[in-house]
């Protein structure tokens, strides 16, 4: 395997994990297991608008999505950094380590650095945006 394949390979597995991370957090964490209205409730009691609880879900679920699928993949990634930099921003005055109570503060921070590199990065390997606009990849790896 030449270093170019591993570089894309790891660019993809980056981009991979922060979209199912994303989902999630969304759809599994906000819809299933607080529900949208429970989600817009915790919202309300930081202090932060309830309506802003479905924008966030939204940007989380579709660019989760983009993500896994390398569909919009820097696009997808520059939308959540003001979700991660909110979620930064609710962890803040609750330390370090996200075990703690209410969670820390690094797990969002982390989130949003991953975010920050894959947008800078790209897509890498296997996204669905490269194999239709970028030919001179195909084939190259088989």
């Amino acid at each position: 395997m030449n270093r170019q394949r591993q570089i894309d390979l790891g660019i993809a597995l980056l981009r991979i994990s922060l979209g199912v991370m994303l989902i999630a957090h969304s759809i599994v964490l906000k819809l299933f297991v607080y529900s949208l209205p429970g989600t817009a409730q915790f919202f309300q009691s930081i202090g932060l608008p309830g309506p802003l609880a479905y924008v966030v879900f939204a940007v989380e679920a579709i660019a989760g999505i983009a993500l896994v699928l390398g569909i919009g993949t820097r696009v997808a990634a520059a939308a959540t950094v003001p979700v991660l930099v909110g979620a930064l921003w609710v962890h803040a005055g609750n330390g370090w380590v996200f075990s703690a109570a209410n969670g820390g503060w690094e797990y969002p921070l982390y989130l949003t650095v991953l975010a920050i590199a894959q947008i800078v990065l790209g897509e890498g390997a296997y996204a669905l945006s490269r194999r239709s606009t970028d030919t001179a990849h195909v084939g190259q790896y088989a």
